[in-house]
C-alpha cells in the first residue's frame, strides 16, 4: 500500500485535491522508496492513525495526475 505525500483525512479531501492538482504518492518502508508508474491502492490516514479510507488510482511519474479518477 502507498500513501501521498499530505496526510488526507478522508479519500473526499483525496479527490477534491486531484481534482485541482497532482498529488505525489510513495512507498514507505523496504517495499521501494515510490510508485513510478500504474495502478495502485492508496490508504489513509497515516500511520499511527487507523486507517479509514482507501483507493484504487492511476499513477503515472510518481503522482496521481490532476483529474484522475479516485475509486
Amino acid at each position: 500500500m502507498a500513501y501521498t505525500r499530505t496526510n488526507y483525512k478522508t479519500k473526499k479531501a483525496l479527490h477534491e485535491a486531484v481534482a485541482l492538482s497532482d498529488v505525489p504518492v510513495y512507498q514507505p518502508g523496504p517495499f521501494g522508496p515510490a510508485v513510478a508508474n500504474g495502478s495502485t491502492a492508496i490508504e489513509g490516514p497515516h500511520y499511527p492513525e487507523p486507517h479509514k479510507w482507501y483507493a484504487d488510482v492511476l499513477v503515472v511519474h510518481g503522482v496521481i495526475p490532476r483529474g484522475s479518477k479516485v475509486l
